[in-house]
């Protein structure tokens, strides 16, 4: 084949207008813009991804916190659960065990009435038969007799004390024929007041009176008529006069029967003392003033006197000589007197 031979002659460059370099300097500038633009949301997206991340780690710890509070109250529940089983079952034995005990309550309320029912019975049978000796004529023991309940003839009992210093019950001027006990003494009713609080003891007489100078004059009246009372403050009378105390024995005397009180106050008690052993007495005692002599000083000393011709009931001048003889000697302690 052949070729024609035909040399190209090289074009001319071509010249540009100004018009488009304008449009290429445009494109560029808005590729550039394009490009910041597309720059800044990319820094933007970036930021925004390093938030996500931050807050899905910390979601991630959170979600593994709540997994494991989870975990928690499953234990937590499975031991509420494994006690919740216990308890039933404790609840189920003392169910049982209620029903037990009160069907052994039921049982014993049954005796218990029957018992009672018994013991009424008994009681009434016993007061019968009380009753029916007493109007025998017999004595019978205070503890053993409920003087309210016995219907006995004449609705009325006394209530006596013997030589054995015990009490005991009969109608009224009734002989007791076993003579059980020893001689009849004195009925309480016929003693002095100041007789029938001298007879208790602390807590009766607290409970009786809640006087002071009331208690202290019982125990002054005890002192001198019970042998083993201890600290007796009466001294032996001459002429007409049986026994008698000095007011400030007496102070002394009280000072010691309420440790702590104050010579003042103890000065008080005795003309105190002194007021109720005469009402409760019934003015069986009286009151003297002697004149006396001490260190050379003669001054005037009140004594509360028991004289020979007082109506003492169940005491005679030679009853009380006698016990004191058999009284055990004290000695004074010094710096009291």
């Amino acid at each position: 084949m052949e070729t024609t031979g035909v040399i190209a002659m090289p074009s001319e460059p071509e010249t540009r207008e100004p018009s488009t370099d304008r449009s290429l300097e445009a494109v560029v500038r808005t590729l550039r813009e394009e490009l910041e633009t597309l720059c800044r949301r990319t820094d933007h997206l970036t930021e925004r991804v390093d938030e996500l991340e931050t807050e899905n780690d910390s979601l991630t710890d959170e979600n593994d916190r709540l997994r494991s509070r989870v975990r928690e109250l499953e234990c937590e529940t499975d031991d509420l659960e494994s006690r919740t089983d216990h308890l039933e079952e404790q609840t189920t034995e003392l169910e049982t065990q209620t029903t037990e005990l009160e069907s052994e309550t039921e049982r014993l309320e049954n005796r218990t009435t029957a018992a009672i029912n018994r013991s009424g019975a008994n009681k009434a049978r016993i007061e019968e038969l009380q009753a029916r000796e007493l109007e025998k004529g017999a004595h019978l023991l205070e503890t053993n007799v409920d003087q309210h309940d016995l219907k006995t003839d004449g609705g009325r009992l006394e209530r006596i004390r013997k030589d054995d210093d015990r009490a005991y019950y009969r109608l009224p001027d009734a002989d007791d024929p076993l003579g059980r006990g020893g001689s009849v003494s004195l009925a309480h009713a016929d003693l002095l007041p100041i007789q029938q609080l001298a007879k208790m003891d602390e807590d009766m007489l607290r409970s009786t009176t809640n006087s002071l100078p009331s208690r202290l004059a019982a125990k002054l009246w005890n002192a001198r008529t019970d042998p083993t009372a201890g600290d007796d403050p009466w001294n032996d009378g001459c002429k007409n006069v049986r026994e008698y105390v000095k007011a400030s024995d007496l102070k002394h005397w009280i000072r010691r029967q309420e440790p702590g009180t104050s010579e003042t106050y103890a000065k008080k008690l005795v003309s105190r003392t002194i007021d109720a052993i005469l009402d409760l007495s019934k003015n069986r005692l009286a009151i003297r003033r002697k004149r006396e002599r001490k260190n050379g000083l003669e001054y005037t000393e009140r004594r509360l006197v028991l004289t020979t011709d007082a109506d003492i009931p169940g005491e005679t001048s030679s009853a009380r000589a006698d016990d004191r003889d058999e009284r055990p000697v004290t000695h004074d302690v010094p710096g009291q007197k």
